[in-house]
């Protein structure tokens, strides 16, 4: 019985061309067999094993159980899986995923992923580049905690194991047509087949979706027309070719590619402060919301939030049973992957003309060359592995800052306290409109390679019949370089004009408010210091990560196990501007590796003739340097905390229930998440120390229920309720109160009938069942002292889908 049959509580449906009246009779008996825990199998050891005989906190779901709630992609996936979270920012390139309350905030590209998405067998250099429809998945897997030995890189607080269906030497085809409200409408087909028999076989995957926008968006006067956002547009495909020109070798080659062309993404305030009467004062229409009313979806932007996402890669699968030591398997993984992500930004969220980001400049880019070879085999004194792991990953960063029309005015306002509309010309000494000319600002180009290189082990070893010792190893080299080039644009005079006039500020603000004056005339991106400034700089990192684990077969039905493990995530550059004070950019904006131990001792059991499973394991996680990202309304900066702790219980649960053709999986994740006591430098909100992190609910539950159920002879009724209890956590890096996120349950449904055949389905769903309103991110409103805003979850969506199989 297959993975995806026995997750899902039932047999999968699938018919071939030509099956004849007595197979489809066989394949019906098939699914009146009551599923057990048995044949759910993982590769979180880098080899295929029974769930419960595996030392690691996994949360694995079947294909069956990702269509039933709705998941497409790395956000959809944590609606099943207590303990994480993935939340989007300013663009949904952003993507942050955290597990246990650990990740590191995706929004500065120059800090890596805490969290590492591998797609068959490929490592992904950020979460966000993983935020795309991932197609016909077979399973995923979500490991717990760090995941140092065997998985990539940057895996201090877990790996999500993605794997998608491969070629099938049986033919078969299916067709998808869904339509929803906000206009949503799209498509897949796919066919998979022998090409030459026995030898060659191949998949075809393709999608396109489009959606109407979440938002209502005021516009202002312009120069943005589209009046939504957050919609959606894109086309994916992915190409498989399996081979097998021998029983001892098989190769798999992957091709896929990915267009987005979006609007993505504005926030709603949640508070608007004294800067809001401002804003209105200088927009052709309402500047922002007074008062605040997030949950109406109305946003407020001039400018355009473009969204142009192109990701392709190409991956090539190699497996030789050689003919030495007993048939062990030698495993290469060649992958090379392109990211391209352009996009558009109202920085000040109003539609008072401030400042903005064209997306076509805008841009991040990321390439990636990877190589993994693994060499692993088993003697009856245990199994083993070894193997290196190579990435070489180009970033490019182009970061624009224009100013809007009304940028100076708007500045000369907050400094005179609303008095003087030409209160910076007043102060620098220049004519009206020539401190902060429209369209100047600037235009900053980063440029990273990052190489790096590991050799790993892992290996079992059997010491009786019932007690295994693991033992994992690995040895990581990090090479990182980055040239950077700063540039103010023409007509970016303010900052300038004003040093050479302090007597002058003096004078007229006093000598008490000169000091914040002459600050906000020279915000980072208007200093002189950068212009025309360029540096290069150089990371080298080598460092052991590994783990140690015990497991004992209590009975046949209990396993328990203690681990421990390191994992590291290593250091990098923040990719901003950073200064070491007015006029001299700071020429080292380096910091630290991460790193973490954990202690984890935990039991798998399997109950009622192993059609429960339940699953519990107390976690204590230490981290030193851990990296946060912070924003301040006006620029980000990254702090190495000296130490922080995620401690706690994650308990999942499986159940085949007597209630034939009825399943419920489920878990609950209690986790402690602590900064300890540090001081805070300039930036950092001095709340953090000996706080709970953001983004970090206490308790977080999940619970699918899965129903099938015979009508009649022909029919086949189905139903899946899938659901997600978060308690209360806050939503900002500075964990300021007002952006805390109450305690909230998201409900996905899906309900259908089609034939017991398979050979078509009609369903209903509905994803956020009850509409439930909720913060994604809170943060400081740009240049507005006071405001809060946040990027929303997305409401209630709902539709029909059709399927059709051949």
């Amino acid at each position: 019985m297959r993975f995806t049959q026995v997750l899902c509580g039932t047999a999968s449906a699938v018919v071939l061309a030509g099956m004849g009246a007595g197979a489809v009779q066989a394949k019906q008996a098939a699914q009146t067999e009551i599923p057990t825990v048995d044949s759910i199998i993982v590769t979180a050891q880098k080899r295929e094993q029974n769930l419960q005989d595996v030392p690691i906190v996994v949360t694995a779901v079947g294909a069956k159980q990702l269509e039933g709630a709705g998941v497409r992609d790395i956000k959809d996936l944590q609606i099943l899986t207590p303990g994480l979270n993935v939340a989007s920012t300013s663009n949904e390139t952003n993507t942050t995923v955290r597990i246990r309350g650990v990740g590191t905030v995706g929004d500065n590209p120059g800090l890596e992923s805490s969290v590492s998405v591998v797609i068959d067998g490929v490592y992904r250099p950020r979460n966000g580049v993983a935020f795309n429809d991932l197609g016909e998945m077979e399973r995923v897997e979500v490991l717990k905690g760090p995941q140092g030995t065997l998985f990539g890189k940057n895996t201090s607080a877990g790996v999500i194991n993605v794997l998608t269906k491969a070629p099938d030497f049986e033919f078969g085809a299916e067709a998808e047509a869904t339509f929803g409200n906000y206009g949503a409408k799209g498509g897949s087909v796919a066919v998979t087949g022998p090409i030459i028999a026995d030898k060659l076989a191949g998949r075809l995957f393709a999608a396109k979706r489009e959606r109407d926008g979440f938002y209502t968006i005021k516009t202002g006067a312009g120069p943005r027309t589209a009046t939504d956002d957050a919609n959606q547009d894109f086309y994916t495909i992915r190409g498989q070719l399996l081979a097998t020109p021998t029983d001892e070798l098989k190769f798999r080659f992957i091709g896929d590619y990915t267009k987005r062309d979006e609007r993505c993404c504005v926030g709603v305030q949640i508070v608007t402060g004294p800067t809001g009467a401002i804003l209105d004062a200088l927009s052709a229409d309402s500047g922002v919301s007074i008062p605040a009313k997030p949950f109406d979806r109305i946003s407020y932007a001039n400018r355009p939030t473009d969204q142009q996402i192109e990701d392709k890669g190409v991956s090539l699968e190699g497996e030789w049973t050689t003919p030495w030591l007993g048939g062990a398997t030698l495993t290469s993984i060649t992958a090379a992957r392109e990211w391209t992500t352009n996009n558009g930004q109202d920085v000040d969220f109003s539609t008072a003309d401030i400042a903005y980001r064209n997306s076509d400049q805008w841009r991040t880019r990321f390439k990636q060359f990877s190589q993994e070879l693994r060499y692993a085999g088993r003697t009856e004194k245990g199994e083993w592995l070894i193997g290196a792991f190579y990435a070489n990953e180009d970033l490019d960063q182009l970061t624009p800052f224009r100013y809007g029309a009304s940028y100076e005015t708007y500045l000369g306002l907050l400094l005179s306290g609303g008095a003087s509309p030409t209160f910076v010309s007043a102060l620098t000494g220049r004519a009206p409109g020539t401190s902060y000319t429209a369209g100047s600002g600037s235009l900053d180009t980063y440029a990273q390679n990052s190489k790096s290189l590991s050799f790993f082990t892992n290996d079992t070893y059997h010491l009786t019949d019932r007690i295994d010792l693991t033992i994992g190893l690995r040895h990581t080299h990090e090479l990182k370089t980055l040239a950077t080039q700063y540039t103010n644009l023409p007509g970016n005079n303010g900052c300038a004009a004003a040093l050479g006039r302090t007597g002058t500020i003096v004078g007229i603000v006093g000598a008490a408010n000169a000091s914040t004056v002459i600050g906000n005339l020279c915000l980072p991106w208007t200093d002189p210091g950068f212009n025309s400034y360029s540096s290069k700089q150089k990371r080298n990192e080598k460092e052991w990560t590994g783990t140690f684990k015990v497991s004992a077969k209590v009975t046949d039905d209990i396993m328990s196990y203690v681990s421990w493990a390191k994992g590291y995530k290593a250091g990098g550059f923040n990719l901003d501007r950073s200064r070491i004070g007015l006029g001299a950019p700071n020429p080292d904006t380096s910091f630290a590796p991460e790193t973490v131990e954990s202690i984890e001792v935990g039991f798998k059991t399997s109950w009622l003739n192993r059609r429960l499973s339940v699953n519990s394991a107390f976690f204590h996680q230490s981290y030193k340097g851990f990296q946060l990202n912070t924003f301040t309304g006006v620029s980000y900066i990254v702090t190495s905390i000296p130490a922080v702790e995620s401690f706690g219980v994650d308990t999942d649960l499986l159940w085949f229930t007597p209630i034939r053709g009825l399943s419920l999986q489920g878990g609950v994740t209690y986790a402690e998440t602590e900064y300890g006591p540090f001081i805070a430098p300039t930036g950092v909100s001095p709340r953090l120390s000996d706080a709970r992190l953001s983004f970090a609910p206490l308790w977080s539950a999940s619970l699918a229920a899965s129903y099938e159920h015979d009508i009649g002879s022909s029919l086949l009724f189905h139903a899946n309720l899938s659901g997600k209890f978060s308690s209360s956590y806050n939503t900002g890096s500075d964990l300021a109160p007002q952006k805390v996120q109450p305690k909230m349950t998201v409900l996905n449904g899906r309900i259908g009938i089609g034939s017991q055949t398979g050979l078509w389905t009609v369903d209903a769903w509905a994803q956020n069942l009850t509409n439930k309103k909720y913060y994604q991110v809170g943060y400081d409103g740009p240049l507005q002292s006071g405001t809060y805003d946040a990027f929303l979850g997305a409401p209630r969506t709902y539709g029909v889908t059709l399927k059709a199989k051949f």
